[in-house]
């Protein structure tokens, strides 16, 4: 028999698996739908795990609620202050919304306890614990009108009108919901408020490099003469770069220009569904080393300061391990083009994913699996699914405390460009998120050493370049200690600030920003393991921006001042922001 007759005998059973495969995604695709996105199968398994143990634990249940009924007695005769924000209000203190409240406070106390039972996976405890919160935080008084005692006393004030405010911007959300929902995922989602490069990324400056994949973007010098080796600064790409360039007052970019450094940004492209083949090595490779070598060819600087935040900073530690390991290697060379690195900045950047707190609650095999399945139609992770997985992090905040403000108490949102920001959404390939969420987040492939780039081996150890890693405390996408632990992984000049704040907020911490602090560290090549919370004890705590001392640091390990460096009109592409960055969709 034939090859030719052997394919069309297998073709039945071969339409039968296709078949069956694409039946099986639509049923795990609908039930990861009506599951907020997360694989039902992963939950519950994670809420069998727990009900078996705490079910065959009399002892442990019979303590907790011993407890809960101490503790509800406790509060009732307490008159301390409130420390939780959602019941800050006055009126929250008088009966019976006093009694509600601490009833609520004690029952969430109670179920929260309940999930530590011992036995547990590690991964199903943090589930259970993570997910019975949002449902706590859901079901909190402070979110329905009839037992917030705030809603109730300003409907009275306002004879409804705040109620009926409320209602308004509930409809005008749930219509831009739909209307996003039935759009074509081509076009272009509702307006910004703050319109890029008029209200944010503003800085001046001009697209100098252009590929399938980056924007190269040289600002405008604002000083007679800068520091000779420039700083190209690798964003995130889950993220649009100008959370770096936002206001004018809050700038990053502007700072750096005007403390006499030759800035290059890059800014890379919102992915469609023929990116879907695009992968790690193409993000490392089209995305970073190309501007590097770009970054050389305008300045003409053989060193450059690279700095990466958040996955871009993850991309950058990858990229500075490539490059130390080939410039040890006798006989070998990183290429004419490549500039060799004065020192490393990672913001906000993990390199250790073993503890990857909140997000690690999304990664495991099925999670995965639902993931894959919904990429494998589509080509690309789109940006509300990102949107929403960030927003469920902080739920309490982003989610029912807007809702409380919004529609119970009919306030008006008070723009910010932060805000707008976040709004802004992007999508990653297929390829590449599969590749980072297996290899990095599930595998922990670049801590462990077992990471290749390209084919060939490297380690974080391979880093030579003086680092400066900056954490920032309160982080629900990068925790700090998760950050710090690069400690463990490299050898090389290191100083670690740990500032206050969250993953952006303590990023775009600018100089005269109030309630600003930060610790900082160093430690010379050869040092010895610090743990975390000896770290914190240790470390020095001054008051103001850590931008401040970064600027110092940077200076610290650059060379003399020369003459600014105008962009040359026959480099320039078009004006700052440039084009990728304007790139939207609906999804």
């Amino acid at each position: 028999m034939t090859s030719t007759s052997l394919d069309r005998a297998a073709s039945p059973e071969a339409t039968m698996r296709e078949a069956a495969q694409q039946l099986d995604q639509t049923l795990h695709s609908l039930m990861a739908k009506s599951n907020m996105g997360l694989s039902p199968i992963a939950m519950t398994l994670a809420y069998m795990d727990w009900a078996m143990h705490l079910g065959s634990s009399p002892g442990q249940q019979m303590i907790h609620a011993q407890q809960s009924m101490a503790d509800l007695q406790h509060k009732l005769q307490s008159s301390g202050e409130e420390t939780d924000t959602r019941f800050r209000d006055a009126s929250w203190q008088h009966w019976p919304y006093n009694a509600l409240k601490e009833s609520y406070k004690t029952q969430a106390d109670h179920w929260m306890r309940s999930t530590q039972v011992e036995g547990m996976s590690d991964h199903h405890r943090h589930m259970v614990s993570f997910f019975t919160r949002q449902w706590l935080d859901a079901l909190s008084p402070s979110n329905w009108p009839l037992s917030n005692p705030e809603v109730m006393r300003k409907a009275m004030e306002t004879q409804g009108e705040s109620l009926q405010k409320g209602w308004s911007h509930y409809k005008a959300d749930m219509l831009q919901a739909r209307g996003a929902e039935g759009a074509n995922a081509a076009e272009l989602d509702q307006p910004l408020p703050f319109v890029v490069g008029q209200d944010v990324a503003t800085t001046p400056g001009k697209v100098v490099f252009r590929n399938r994949l980056v924007e190269l973007i040289q600002y405008t010098p604002t000083t007679e003469k800068v520091h000779a080796e420039p700083v190209l600064i690798v964003p995130s790409c889950i993220m649009k770069y100008y959370i770096l360039d936002l206001s004018p007052h809050n700038s990053m970019v502007r700072y750096l220009v005007g403390q006499g450094h030759t800035v290059f940004m890059i800014s890379w492209r919102n992915p469609d569904a023929s990116d879907r083949d695009l992968g790690l090595d193409d993000y490392l490779r089209m995305g970073v080393m190309e501007a590097m070598a770009a970054v050389k060819k305008q300045t003409s600087e053989p060193r450059l300061h690279a700095m990466g935040y958040c996955l871009g900073g993850t991309f950058l530690s990858i990229v500075a391990a490539v490059l130390g390991r080939k410039s040890s290697q006798r006989g070998r060379r990183t290429g004419a083009d490549m500039p060799a690195l004065a020192s490393v900045t990672l913001l906000a950047a993990q390199t250790d994913f073993s503890e990857p707190g909140e997000l690690g609650l999304f990664i495991d095999d099925d999670q995965l699996k639902t993931l894959r399945e919904d990429m494998a139609q589509k080509g690309y992770l789109s940006g509300k699914q990102m949107a929403g997985a960030f927003q469920f992090l902080n739920a309490r905040d982003l989610i029912w405390s807007r809702s409380t403000h919004r529609y119970l108490l009919g306030e008006e949102e008070v723009g910010m460009d932060m805000m707008s920001w976040n709004a802004d959404l992007t999508r990653l390939p297929e390829r590449m998120h599969n590749e980072y969420l297996t290899r990095l987040f599930l595998h922990d492939a670049l801590a462990k050493g077992h990471y290749q780039f390209e084919g060939e081996g490297l380690a974080l150890m391979d880093i030579k370049a003086p680092m400066l890693v900056v954490g920032t405390v309160r982080d629900h996408v990068s925790p700090w200690r998760s950050v710090y632990k690069i400690h463990l992984t490299t050898d090389t000049d290191t100083t670690f600030i740990l500032a206050a704040g969250g993953h952006n907020a303590g990023i775009v911490s600018e100089p005269g920003h109030a309630k600003r602090s930060y610790q900082m560290h160093h430690v010379s090549p050869g040092y010895t393991w610090i743990e975390p919370e000896a770290w914190v004890k240790k470390a020095s705590l001054h008051e103001g921006s850590w931008w401040v001392p970064m600027q110092d640091w940077l200076v610290k390990h650059s060379g003399p001042l020369v003459k600014a460096r105008p962009i040359p009109a026959k480099n320039a592409l078009c004006d700052a922001p440039g084009d990728y960055v304007k790139v939207r969709y609906a999804d």
